[in-house]
């Protein structure tokens, strides 16, 4: 699924494309090099130099890094899986993982765990397995935040920043009593925070009923998640049948008269190119849960590493992901490009970056939409959730919007992957 890095705007201004050595040879072209298919964006500079020079140095052989763009990529993904010389080493989105490996167009790794995974994050992992094997790695991840306007949360006398949901309810609502300012901008349709809002209340989305999938939205701990997320876009004036691209939270957040947004790290450089003066007025914090110490479930985006099923060179594969996912260049990466890595102790590699800092405590507790082969359909616009979202926003039962999506729900589950 396609993400946004959590990089601070310097930082995130380096992850441009990076056409790596040799970008334009065919997967396969000879057994002394091995073909690593990348996406537009993930791999920093530095790190894409360092890690094709100490691979080279290994192994002898060649690294052809390859940059694909997010446009069509599952398609081409599948194509390439189904071919008789894929690329060897294949980033995929860590929702798009089962999906993949249900088809058998991904080799099992579980020995490569057992070897260099130990400590790799569940809540990272997770993603990487399917029916009980390994057939990934976690590489990295991305998940939201509150940025926040310090100077507006000064003026209504707020100090600090919130624990708990309750203070930071309390924050907003002082916001609007004691400013003009809009609390909270937060439209009806922000998927991914109310997913992660379902994460937090331990919420399924899906159930198997009959041997299939089908819809779980009439689930109370999916109400009490809606509820929640009621209660936050109670402080907002924005649309209810809108998400946060419609328009872009960061450039209603660039005009200076808004508290705070709940979204990725990087969309403050959009609040910042629109509007250069506001850059310091700009801070983060961890999206406060139920109680102190505990962040609210967040949704992890992120990105998987796999071998392709018919690559005719496993073991080179594996002696790339065993340099590419060591300690040294995840905490490169993490640095360079501001993602989350997949080992918490490898977290302090974020210091410096405010966004990615804030960002990190939540992903212990954070997970994905449901990790089955038949999701992807589920998103596809006019996603059902976000309808539902906008029905109980408008008054009605949570009862009644599920029932009211059910029906496209389920059909959605029920389409051929």
């Amino acid at each position: 699924m396609k993400r946004g890095l959590i990089a601070a705007t310097a930082v995130a201004g380096m992850l441009v494309s990076v056409a790596a050595c040799g970008s334009g040879e065919s997967a396969g072209a000879d057994e002394a090099s091995l073909t690593v298919w990348v996406m537009d964006g993930s791999t920093p500079p530095g790190w894409t130099k360092d890690v094709t020079a100490a691979f080279e140095k290994k192994t002898g052989a060649k690294l052809n890094i390859e940059i694909q763009k997010w446009n069509g990529i599952q398609q081409k993904i599948t194509t390439a899986l189904s071919e008789e010389n894929p690329p060897d080493v294949i980033e995929v989105g860590n929702t798009q993982t089962p999906a993949y490996a249900k088809t058998s167009g991904l080799a099992e790794l579980d020995d490569l765990k057992k070897e260099i995974g130990a400590d790799w994050t569940p809540s990272l992992n997770k993603s990487a397995v399917y029916e009980g094997k390994q057939y990934a790695a976690p590489w990295y991840a991305a998940n939201r935040v509150v940025v926040y306007n310090k100077k507006i949360w000064a003026e209504a006398g707020v100090k600090g920043t919130p624990k708990t949901r309750t203070e930071f309810f309390k924050d907003l609502d002082l916001i609007e009593k004691k400013t003009d300012a809009e609390p909270l901008y937060l439209p009806g349709q922000n998927w991914y925070f109310f997913d992660g809002l379902t994460i937090g209340t331990k919420a399924n989305l899906v159930k198997k009923q009959g041997g299939k999938w089908v819809s779980n939205l009439a689930d109370p701990k999916v109400a009490k998640a809606m509820d929640i997320y009621k209660q936050y876009q109670s402080f907002s004036k924005a649309p209810k049948d809108k998400d946060e691209a419609t328009p872009q939270q960061g450039e209603v957040f660039a005009k200076g008269k808004t508290g705070a947004f709940i979204g990725m790290g990087w969309e403050s450089g959009i609040a910042i190119k629109a509007n250069p003066k506001i850059e310091k007025d700009i801070g983060y914090f961890t999206i406060p849960g139920e109680t102190a110490g505990t962040p609210e479930g967040v949704f992890l985006g992120g990105s998987n590493l796999a071998v392709a099923a018919g690559s005719q060179k496993q073991d080179l594969a594996k002696k790339f992901l065993k340099i590419a996912l060591s300690d040294k260049y995840e905490a490169q990466l993490a640095e360079e490009g501001g993602v989350i890595p997949n080992k918490e102790s490898l977290q302090n590699a974020l210091k410096g970056n405010p966004a990615a800092e804030a960002a990190a405590p939540a992903v212990a507790g954070g997970g994905t939409t449901p990790l089955i082969p038949e999701w992807g359909a589920v998103e596809n616009p006019p996603n059902p959730i976000k309808t539902y979202m906008t029905a109980v926003l408008s008054g009605k039962t949570p009862m009644d919007a599920a029932r009211q999506v059910e029906g496209e729900f389920n059909k959605r589950l029920g389409q051929q992957q």
